[in-house]
């Protein structure tokens, strides 16, 4: 399947994540993403060195000049469980904006042709590092990296892109 690109409409799918009362909720992408401005942005795991000293905080810390240019929601999914996603989202106590939703079985990451093996790695199958920007589930900006580099996806290129 071809990535996702510019001018897609992103395929809906179910995410998982904990709400504020701790309860596992599902939530399909596009209730999250219809009539919204977004960024959804993929990284290939939780706790990872690049994911969770560079890409991760990158958003978290650019968020309000995200939201001041008009971005209604940031959306982070990992092909992790949502236990891991709850404590990766806890390791970051200033976080007031970076929702973290977890791909378990990596079906949205397949569904957007976004899946990167590192079976190699003992990691199995992933999501390639990517930041999409979307309004109203259409994707305006795709900057999807190759391997597990980290060079087009980062808040700042999302934020020259606006």
């Amino acid at each position: 399947m071809a990535p996702i690109a510019v001018g897609n409409v992103i395929p809906d799918g179910t995410l998982s994540y904990f709400d504020d009362k701790d309860e596992l909720q599902s939530v399909s992408v596009h209730s999250l993403a219809a009539g919204k401005k977004v960024i959804l942005f993929g990284v290939p795991g939780a706790f990872t060195p690049t994911c969770s000293l560079k890409h991760v905080p990158g958003f978290i810390e650019r968020a309000e000049e995200l939201k001041s240019k008009g971005v209604d929601d940031i959306l982070l999914v990992s092909v992790n469980d949502p236990f891991v996603m709850k404590a990766w989202a806890k390791s970051y106590p200033e976080n007031k904006h970076v929702k973290f939703l977890a791909d378990g079985l990596a079906k949205y990451t397949h569904a957007l042709g976004l899946e990167l093996d590192l079976g190699d790695k003992g990691l199995g199958t992933r999501s390639r590092r990517f930041a999409l920007l979307l309004d109203d589930l259409k994707v305006k900006v795709a900057n999807i990296e190759s391997g597990g580099e980290f060079t087009v996806s980062s808040a700042e290129e999302i934020i020259n892109a606006l």
